[in-house]
Parts: C-alpha cells; sequence; structure tokens
C-alpha cells in the first residue's frame, strides 16, 4: 500500500527526513574540521596553499555526500552493504597490480583526478558488511562457532591484503573494529581469550615476518633515545613540541618546533602535536572535548535504533572514529609505536576526509531510520 507521493509503507518523505537531521553533530563535525583547515594554515606558515585550502575543498565535496547518504533509507544500505563491501575488496586487490607507491608503500590507486586509499574505503564496506551479516541473528545463532567462519573470512581477507601494502596500522584498526563487532553482536567472551592467546603466542613469528621499518618503530617506540637522528628522530620531536606548549601554547603561527621544521609529517600524522604546541594543554584538551562529545552522540544515536543493523553500523562507525582519535594522539605522546593513523577531520588527507565524512552519514541515516523495521535475516541471504 503506498501513501501520499507514492511512497511505500515506512518511507519518509525527503523534507520529514532533511528535519530529523542530527544538525548538533553536523555542527560538530564542521567544528572540529575548521580546527583542522586552521592548523592546516599555520602548518603551511599562514598559507592556504598547499594544505588548507585543498583540505576544504574535499570537505565541502564530502559535505554534500555526508548529507546525500544520510538521506538514503536504512533498507537500502542493509540491501546494498555486500555490494558495497565487494567493491572495496576489488580495489584493495588493484591495489596489488595498480597501485602506486609512496614513502616506501603501495597504498594508492591514480585516478588521474585524484588518488584514492582503498584501505580507508574498506574501513566502512567492512562496518557494513559484518553488521548486515549478524543483523536479526539471535544469540544462540552467533554462539555457534560455524557461524563464524564468514564474517572472519570477511574480516581477514582484507586485514592479509593490507598488510601486504604494507600498512600494518590499518589492518590492526580493521581486525580491532571487526573484533568489536563480533563483541556487539554476541560472539563469546572464550573466543576472543583463545584469539589472544594465539596472537600472543604468534609474537615471535610475526616479529620475523615485520619489515626493517616495523621493526625499527617497535624497537624506537621502547626506547626512542636509541636513535635520536634516525628513527627515534620523530618522537622524540614530537614529545618536545608537546612539552613546550605548556599550559596556554605559543600562539597560533607561533609553533617553533613545526614552523622551523623540526617536527615532521606536522601537517598529517603530528598535527595533534603542533597544535598542542600553539594552544597548549588547554587548547589540546578542548579538542578531545569536542571528539568526546561526537562519541557520545554517536554512541546514543546508535543504541536508540530499533534494528540490529543500524546498532551494530553505528557502534562500528564509533568504534572507527575512536580508534582513530586514540591511535593519533597515543602515537604522538609516545604510547605506541608510529603506525601512521591520521587524526580524523584534521590532519591532512582526501581519502580518510571524504571517508569520515562518509561514515558520519550513515549515522545519520541510522538516526533518521531509527524506527524503520528492517527484515530480520542474517547471514548471506
Amino acid at each position: 500500500m503506498r501513501f501520499g507521493f507514492g511512497l511505500k509503507r515506512g518511507t519518509l518523505p525527503l523534507l520529514a527526513k532533511f528535519s530529523q537531521i542530527n544538525w548538533t553533530l553536523v555542527l560538530l563535525v564542521s567544528l572540529i574540521a575548521g580546527i583542522g583547515f586552521a592548523m592546516l594554515y599555520s602548518a603551511a606558515n599562514g598559507e592556504y596553499e598547499p594544505w588548507a585550502l585543498r583540505q576544504l575543498a574535499r570537505f565541502g565535496i564530502g559535505l554534500v555526500l555526508m548529507f546525500a547518504i544520510a538521506l538514503v533509507d536504512v533498507r537500502q544500505l542493509l540491501r546494498s552493504a555486500y555490494l558495497i563491501y565487494g567493491v572495496a575488496l576489488i580495489l584493495l586487490i588493484s591495489v596489488e597490480f595498480l597501485g602506486t607507491s609512496g614513502m616506501g608503500a603501495q597504498r594508492w590507486i591514480d585516478l588521474k583526478i585524484f588518488k584514492i586509499q582503498p584501505s580507508e574505503v574498506m574501513k566502512i564496506a567492512l562496518v557494513l558488511a559484518l553488521a548486515r551479516y549478524f543483523h536479526g541473528m539471535s544469540g544462540e545463532e552467533v554462539r555457534r562457532l560455524p557461524t563464524l567462519i564468514i564474517p572472519l573470512v570477511l574480516l581477514l581477507i582484507p586485514s592479509w591484503l593490507v598488510i601486504r601494502q604494507p600498512d600494518l596500522g590499518t589492518a590492526l584498526l580493521l581486525i580491532i573494529v571487526g573484533g568489536a563487532i563480533f563483541f556487539l553482536a554476541g560472539v563469546r567472551l572464550w573466543v576472543f581469550g583463545a584469539s589472544l592467546a594465539f596472537v600472543l603466542a604468534a609474537i615471535p613469528l610475526a616479529w620475523h615476518l615485520l619489515h626493517d621499518y616495523q621493526q625499527q618503530r617497535v624497537l624506537t617506540f621502547i626506547n626512542p633515545e636509541r636513535d635520536p637522528l634516525g628513527s627515534g628522530y620523530h618522537i622524540l620531536q614530537s614529545k618536545i613540541a608537546l612539552g613546550s606548549g605548556g599550559l596556554f601554547g605559543k600562539g597560533f603561527l607561533e609553533g617553533t618546533q613545526s614552523h622551523l621544521n623540526f617536527l615532521p609529517e606536522k601537517q598529517t600524522d603530528f598535527i595533534f602535536t603542533m597544535l598542542a604546541e600553539e594552544f597548549g594543554l588547554v587548547g589540546a584538551l578542548a579538542l578531545l572535548g569536542l571528539y568526546l562529545i561526537t562519541l557520545a552522540i554517536g554512541i546514543a544515536i546508535s543504541l536508540r535504533s530499533t534494528s540490529q543493523f543500524g546498532r551494530l553500523l553505528g557502534m562500528g562507525i564509533m568504534t572507527t572514529f575512536f580508534l582513530y582519535v586514540f591511535i593519533n594522539i597515543a602515537m604522538v605522546t609516545g604510547l605506541i609505536p608510529v603506525v601512521g593513523i591520521p587524526l580524523p577531520l584534521i590532519s591532512y588527507g582526501g581519502t580518510a576526509m571524504l571517508t569520515i565524512l562518509i561514515s558520519f552519514g550513515l549515522l545519520i541515516s541510522v538516526n533518521i531510520h531509527r524506527d524503520v523495521m528492517l527484515p530480520r535475516r542474517g547471514g548471506l541471504l
């Protein structure tokens, strides 16, 4: 049966959908991105090129995509989940043959107009596919070990392809996000314990499989002073910059470590360090506060969804967002080895920016369609 304007039962009119967009979330995303533009402007010594203006253009495109995806019916997202995963997997495989190299890694596909990093696309696609698989499954079904074979394959294949690029940080992020969705779906705790025991037992073998630069990162994490002008340079300069910012910072455009080029990769991996140097502990905590509020709103949206697909999709997106923030800040403060994870909406990077905004589009769609009833079918059906 159809109701006004030829809409199916349960389908919201476009104007009604637009009115239900969580504008607080949109404002927070825009505010964090605005801080990112300011820091990229500062990283270029008060110039819009080469980073701030390009990032602003990407944000504009991403914002349009975010709103467009937010208005997509969650039932369509459910139906398209495996297709999106398949496209992302094909892109990842294509990196093996068509990928371009940069900084010792082969992670991008050059489309002439722009470069795309398929591993970033896979972060969304994996969450969609796993949420689709576990949707509608009962606790008893999830607790059966044979049920976990397919989602494990969905998780391990892209993780292995990303490791080959090599990009250990992104591969670990995929595995952790996948594990979080397994946990939220109701997989028994002993499965995680057994997996952790297996990982710990495999560490000696895994060490020998790491590339030389990855081994150096781990050794540098343990003792940065062992090679202060080589592999330990990044983290030592980052700590110096963090400490020199003090409580209120040196002021906008006044960071000496960054503007005198002592701080490496200040526009990408170490942009939080530059912010802390210029705005101090207060500025750093203010940014963390914005991230925390964004996470809280995202989790609340996820838990309000009446469908398991919506809950798992929203929580998977928020887990990914949290890991972006946690890993980047832990990395620049020396709590974990440097793994090259960007700070969301702040670090320079096109694919990462678009991926995050598309993720928030999916989250807003979950919120708009939180009361929409979805068919209770899990697995590959």
